[in-house]
C-alpha cells in the first residue's frame, strides 16, 4: 500500500495537513515587519538566518479574522518554486503517515475560500484532516483577483 507523510497543524480548530516534502521547517517566531500595501493575507516579513520570509496568514486565506501577531506565532515554512514562504497557523500538530486509499475528495459541505485551498481529506482518529494545496494557500492574490 502506498502512503504519504503529512505535517499537520490547526487553524480555528480545523485540522490541516501538507505533504512533508513541501515543508522546510516549523518554528515559533514573534517579530514581524508589516508590509504597507501588501494583500491582506500577508501578515508581514521576518528574517530567518539572513533570509527574508513572507508570512501568509492562513486564517485570512480561509476567510477568517486576521491572527494577532503578538507574542510567538507558529509558522510552517514551505518550500516553493521560488523563495520559502511561511504559513501562520494556530497550532502545530504531528507528522502522520496516511494511506493513499484513505484519500477522499473534499466534501460537498466544504464551501467558500476553504474549498479552494483543499485538495482532499483523510479521516484520522475521529477527525477530518484537510489536505492543503500549498500553491493556493500561499497565493495572496487569489482572493483579490
Amino acid at each position: 500500500m502506498a502512503s504519504r507523510q503529512f505535517a499537520t497543524f490547526e487553524v480555528a480548530d480545523q485540522l490541516f495537513g501538507v505533504e512533508v516534502d513541501t515543508v522546510q521547517e516549523v518554528l515559533s517566531y514573534n517579530e514581524y515587519t508589516p508590509v504597507p500595501g501588501a494583500p491582506p493575507a500577508v501578515g508581514g516579513l521576518f528574517n530567518l538566518r539572513g533570509q527574508v520570509i513572507a508570512a501568509v496568514d492562513l486564517r485570512v486565506q480561509l476567510g477568517l479574522a486576521r491572527q494577532a501577531l503578538q507574542g510567538p506565532v507558529m509558522n510552517v515554512i514551505l518550500r516553493g518554486d521560488g523563495e520559502p514562504v511561511s504559513l501562520l497557523v494556530d497550532r502545530i500538530g504531528e507528522v502522520v503517515d496516511l494511506e493513499d486509499e484513505a484519500f477522499e475528495p473534499p466534501p460537498d459541505t466544504l464551501s467558500g475560500p476553504t474549498r479552494e485551498l483543499v485538495t482532499g481529506t483523510f479521516k484520522m482518529d475521529g477527525r477530518l484532516m484537510l489536505a492543503l494545496d500549498v500553491n493556493q494557500a500561499v497565493d495572496t492574490y487569489r482572493a483579490t483577483t
